[in-house]
């Protein structure tokens, strides 16, 4: 039981490398979703809070933009941190298997924004109490699903951010709302040294998954990678709310 489920966060993991290593981004979204499917949210996050952690670092310092980025998103980060300490013990509350339906939602939600290519624009002078409102939300999803891509994701796109700055700043701003969610894991007792072994499963294969991502990036069509990513992760979100709630009333 424990190889299998090794094997199962290996794959996940190799598989979220994968699209981050050719996106640019997805590692949390791919894997939470993947893990979801046979463990509660908040085992799920905890084995992939490390390799999220590690990856946004190595991230964060890639590029030239740090101190304009903080400059920019700090009312971002201090809201997404709010946000989470407030919805904190919603992982593993009363409420905990309500988790997996929201994750699934926004799985789909996520895609379907992505798919649309819907977008707005935040002018300079609305882009930081915009940015604080946004990191709430942000705090208060992350809490409970263990992923930062909405609304924080749409929002780091609408105040114009040039292809570099905007990777380097999923690095910063992901980095923080992860380590503020490591926090809470850590209190509720959920983030413990029996997660040592699968978390370094998972960092592994991440590795490797990103490497072979970044390796055949070239070689790939993004545009189409991407648009068939979106549609799997709608799929994939679809079933983990429909079974999430099957299991409830069930």
């Amino acid at each position: 039981m424990f190889d299998s489920l090794l094997i199962l966060i290996a794959f996940a993991f190799l598989l979220a490398g994968f699209v981050k290593g050719t996106l640019g981004l997805g590692l949390p979204t791919v894997s939470m979703g993947l893990l979801a499917v046979t463990m509660p949210p908040a085992q799920a996050i905890s084995i992939v809070i490390v390799p999220a952690i590690v990856t946004n670092i190595w991230q964060t310092f890639v590029g030239s933009y740090l101190r304009d980025i903080l400059k920019r998103l700090w009312p971002l980060m201090i809201g997404t941190v709010v946000g989470i300490w407030l919805n904190r013990g919603l992982l593993t509350g009363p409420y905990a298997p309500y988790g997996t339906v929201v994750l699934g939602l926004l799985l789909v939600i996520y895609a379907v924004v992505g798919l649309s290519r819907f977008s707005f624009k935040v002018g300079r002078r609305d882009e930081k109490w915009i940015g604080g409102i946004v990191g709430v939300v942000t705090g208060v999803i992350s809490a409970a699903t263990g992923v930062q891509v909405i609304p924080s994701m749409p929002f780091m796109q609408a105040i114009g951010m040039e292809k570099d700055e905007l990777v380097q700043a999923l690095g910063v701003f992901f980095t923080t709302a992860t380590i503020a969610l490591a926090f809470n894991l850590t209190a509720a007792g959920v983030l413990t040294a029996a997660t040592a072994l699968p978390g370094a499963v998972a960092m592994a294969a991440s590795f490797i998954g990103m490497f072979i991502g970044q390796a055949v990036r070239s070689r790939l069509q993004p545009e189409a990678f991407r648009r068939w990513f979106l549609i799997a992760m709608i799929l994939l979100g679809v079933y983990l709310a429909g079974s999430a709630l099957v299991k409830i009333h069930g």
